[in-house]
């Protein structure tokens, strides 16, 4: 098993907490795992993204420059490393807020409302972990248990009671490609 993700999106939407959710997941799983943020000055409103390699091997380089999979929370990430995601790898389109189509043909391409479904549960900061149920779903590359034993160190304690939202959001993003009759890659 090996699988580069790249997270992209602006600050806020946890870009980089997704992806220290996924690292962790990884290392309570026994796997070798790198994880490399990367954002703007900004902060909350500016440019983020992040690396994550999960494996069963060594990781040789940190750096996902060709990923597998590439979570698009907002356009400008949509147009910016769409043409970098491997033939035939996996991009999940938040399309609540991206209003175009992937253009590639050669790769998997998942549309998600993820931030009108996260109003529909009632908080909408849970928009990334209802795309990462999905790409839990698609890929297994880790559990969804230990993505939520992830959150306990990710999350600040005073948010611990934010908990149950986010194991719902995970959920709903699975159930959502269980509908759609998704296979397993």
């Amino acid at each position: 098993m090996f699988q580069a993700i790249l997270i992209a999106g602006f600050g806020g939407q946890g870009v980089l907490s997704t992806g220290q959710l996924l690292a962790y997941a990884g290392m309570l799983e026994g796997r070798h795992v790198a994880w490399i943020p990367s954002y703007g000055p900004e902060m909350r409103g500016g440019t983020a993204n992040c690396g994550v390699t999960i494996a069963d091997r060594p990781i040789s380089s940190p750096v996902v420059s060709e990923p597998t999979t590439l979570i698009a929370m907002n356009r400008p990430s949509l147009e910016k490393f769409e043409p970098d995601v491997q033939p035939g790898g996996l991009i999940l389109v938040n399309s609540s807020l991206i209003d175009i189509k992937a253009r590639r043909t050669d790769v998997r391409v998942e549309y998600i409302k993820a931030n009108e479904l996260a109003e529909e549960i009632g908080n909408s900061k849970v928009a990334n972990n209802i795309i990462l149920g999905a790409l839990l779903e698609i890929t297994g590359v880790v559990s969804i248990d230990a993505v939520e034993e992830s959150l306990r160190k990710v999350l600040p304690a005073h948010h611990h009671d934010l908990i149950p939202v986010n194991r719902r959001a995970l959920e709903l993003g699975r159930e959502l490609m269980r509908e759609k009759g998704t296979e397993k890659r």
